[in-house]
């Protein structure tokens, strides 16, 4: 039975190679996969799942006015899809995702969905707030802080310094972002 997942963690938690290594898989077994992704998120190309690690992929992008549902159905037609991937998921709008478990719920495909939980603010993405809604299955991707713990939160730097305020999507890697535990989140310690 064709479930929503919604896979989240950190940065540099390895979503992106996940979505990648997964798409591989069903392809390698001679399934089609429909891979998407953000417009918002440009950092490697539009059109691109890439991985820190440098590995990437096309994929199909997706807009505040996508009609994800009408994308699948047109590329259905075209092909039959066995999975849809979306990468950088924190970015979608609601009506996307409510598109998504209509995908599953009508088309009986499976929906694999990643990306971050929360910002740097320590508040929910849009997309995040509605996959928690509207996910079947909800799974943690766990990376750790410098100091070895787990972590849990994004941390957003600016000249050297973490900062709580903002704009909450400016999209950047490891220049701006870092992932911390709990502990030095709140306490604003970067490392040793």
């Amino acid at each position: 039975m064709a479930q929503l997942y919604f896979r989240y963690s950190t940065m540099n938690a390895g979503k992106s190679i996940e979505v990648i290594k997964v798409a591989h898989n069903y392809e390698e077994r001679g399934k089609n996969v429909l891979v998407m992704t953000s417009a918002i998120d440009d950092r490697y190309g539009k059109g691109k799942v890439t991985s820190r690690i440098g590995v990437s992929r096309d994929a199909e992008l997706i807009h505040d006015d996508t009609n994800i549902m009408q994308l699948f159905l047109n590329k259905h037609k075209e092909k039959p899809i066995d999975c849809v991937l979306v990468d950088e998921c924190q970015f979608l709008k609601r009506h996307h995702v409510e598109e998504l478990a209509e995908i599953v719920d009508s088309c009986e495909v499976p929906v694999l969905c990643y990306g971050l939980k929360n910002d740097f603010r320590n508040e929910l993405f849009e997309g995040s707030y509605a996959l928690l809604v509207y996910a079947d299955k909800i799974e943690e991707i766990k990376t750790i802080c410098w100091c070895g713990k787990k972590a849990t939160m994004v941390a957003r730097i600016i000249d050297g310094k973490l900062v709580k305020t903002g704009e909450q999507i400016q999209v950047g890697g490891n220049e701006m972002y870092i992932s911390l535990c709990r502990k030095h989140y709140n306490d604003g310690r970067l490392g040793e």
